[in-house]
C-alpha cells in the first residue's frame, strides 16, 4: 500500500471521537527514503492547527536535538501513534488501537531501518508490537534494540519525548546527551 493512500485514510478517518474535535489530522511528514522514522504520542494544539507533526515548542526542541545527532527534519519521517489532536494528552486504549493500525501500515510501507520512539506511549506501543520487554523510560532511553521479522529489520531507539524537557528543564541535558550519542551511531551507519 502506498503511503499517500494511508495518509488520505487518516485525513478522512472518523473511527473515534477525536475526529469530532480535530481541525486537521496529522498523518506525518518527511523523507521516507532515509530509513529513519520518529514516532511521538500525538498532535498538540499547534499541530492540530497546522496539520503537521512537532511544530510547537516540543517540535522546536526536537529540531535542536536532531541537529545534535547530525540530522535535520528533512532527513527523517515524523509521525505519531495518535493522528488527531489529543486535548488532554491521555489516549484511551481504543484510540491507540484505532490509530495504531495506521501507524503499523506506515511502518510496513516505509520499512524504516531505525525507529525512534519519543516518550512512554510510543515506546510501549512499539515495544509491544515487536515483542520487546517494556521497562521504564529511565532504563531504556538512548538504548538500541534490534528487531527482525518477516517484514522489517530495524533498530528501535527509545528517547524521552522532547516535551519532557519543557515540563522539567533539568531533563534537557539528558535529552541532549542521548541525541549526541545518536550522531556517533549515524556516522557509523553512513560509513558502511
Amino acid at each position: 500500500m502506498k503511503l499517500e493512500a494511508i495518509e488520505n485514510e487518516i485525513k478522512t478517518c472518523s473511527k473515534c471521537s477525536l475526529a469530532k474535535t480535530r481541525k486537521f489530522p496529522v498523518p506525518g511528514e518527511g523523507d521516507v527514503e532515509t530509513g529513519i522514522m520518529l514516532i511521538g504520542l500525538g498532535p498538540g494544539y499547534h499541530e492540530n492547527l497546522e496539520g503537521r507533526p512537532f511544530v510547537g515548542a516540543a517540535g522546536k526542541f526536537l529540531d535542536e536535538l536532531l541537529a545534535l545527532a547530525g540530522l535535520g527534519r528533512a532527513a527523517v519521517y515524523i509521525t505519531n501513534v495518535i493522528k488527531c489532536y489529543l486535548p488532554d494528552n491521555t489516549p484511551t486504549e481504543d484510540q491507540i488501537t484505532t490509530c495504531g493500525s495506521y501507524l503499523e501500515r506506515q511502518i510496513e510501507c516505509i520499512k524504516p531501518r531505525t525507529i525512534f520512539t519519543l516518550g512512554n506511549v510510543a515506546t510501549a506501543y512499539i515495544f509491544q508490537k515487536f515483542g520487546l520487554k517494556l521497562q521504564s523510560m529511565g532504563k531504556v532511553h538512548g538504548e538500541i534494540f534490534q528487531i527482525s521479522n518477516l517484514l522489517l529489520q530495524a533498530k528501535i531507539i527509545s528517547m524521552y519525548h522532547p516535551a519532557a524537557a519543557l515540563y522539567n528543564p533539568k531533563m534537557k541535558e539528558t535529552l541532549r546527551k542521548d541525541w549526541e550519542k545518536i550522531k556517533i551511531l549515524h556516522l557509523v551507519e553512513r560509513s558502511r
